[in-house]
């Protein structure tokens, strides 16, 4: 088992673990050598999962993130079985294409719902273990859409940029105190969810060309590339790192 991100021996929870980066990030983290919680709504997903990394090393907790009570249980549950947690992956998300016009409140209120209420709600729940701890990093997965105007993004976009700003908040208030927060910021990349995007438009060809062209380097990133910036943060090589958003967007926001 390789550690190139020294995080060999680290407890980690995730969210958004059944499938694209979450569930990308859980594998490398197990390859890191962390034993992990892994939060979703897909049961069998995590199941599935934790299957193939090892139940020793991933614990598989279905959750309802926008449930305050659940959230508490369910991290109360990881903290019993991993005996801490040192990392956090605030990754579950969700989309809607629509403008602001077209948003229904439906739309706006489930996207916040998951987008920022469960990040807080499962950085309030840990971080009384982590401060007694003495430390403790956060990385939560925003969004290029968090910094700049993507067309038919309103609620999405808002939200991410809700996430980038509880990234701050938390910085100010416990870095001094050993917790170190960051988010990514990632481009159009290639997951599940963007495959559901393109096949449920009018010209699926049409909309994955045009998703590449946001691009400087004309593609698609990819979930190693995400996961990367990911593990980068949660590793003792970005212990400098405070409040950040690192941008991993092939140079979308740079147009």
């Amino acid at each position: 088992m390789s550690d190139p991100w020294g995080l060999a021996g680290q407890r980690a929870l995730v969210t958004g673990a059944s499938s694209g980066i979450g569930r990308a990030t859980s594998v490398a983290l197990v390859a890191a050598g962390c034993r992990i919680a892994v939060f979703g709504r897909n049961v069998e997903a995590l199941r599935t999962l934790a299957d193939d990394l090892g139940t020793d090393g991933c614990l598989p907790v279905a959750v309802d993130l926008s449930d305050p009570s659940a959230v508490e249980s369910s991290v109360a549950a990881a903290l019993e079985a991993l005996g801490g947690i040192d990392i956090v992956v605030n990754n579950a998300g969700v989309g809607y294409r629509a403008t602001l016009g077209e948003t229904t409140l439906e739309q706006w209120d489930d996207t916040f719902a998951v987008n920022v209420r469960a990040p807080f709600l499962v950085c309030r729940a840990v971080l009384p273990a982590m401060l007694e701890q003495g430390h403790g990093v956060i990385v939560n997965v925003a969004s290029v859409g968090g910094l700049i105007g993507i067309p038919s993004r309103a609620a999405y976009g808002a939200s991410k940029a809700a996430l980038i700003s509880l990234t701050r908040s938390l910085t100010v208030d416990y870095a001094e105190r050993g917790i170190r927060a960051n988010c990514v910021a990632p481009g159009t990349t290639e997951t599940p969810w963007v495959d559901r995007i393109v096949a449920g438009a009018p010209d699926p060809a049409e909309l994955r060309r045009q998703m590449a062209e946001r691009q400087i380097v004309g593609r698609l990133g990819t979930e190693a590339e995400i996961v990367d910036a990911i593990l980068f943060l949660a590793s003792p090589r970005a212990t400098f790192l405070h409040g950040a958003t690192v941008v991993v967007d092939g140079g979308y926001s740079v147009r």
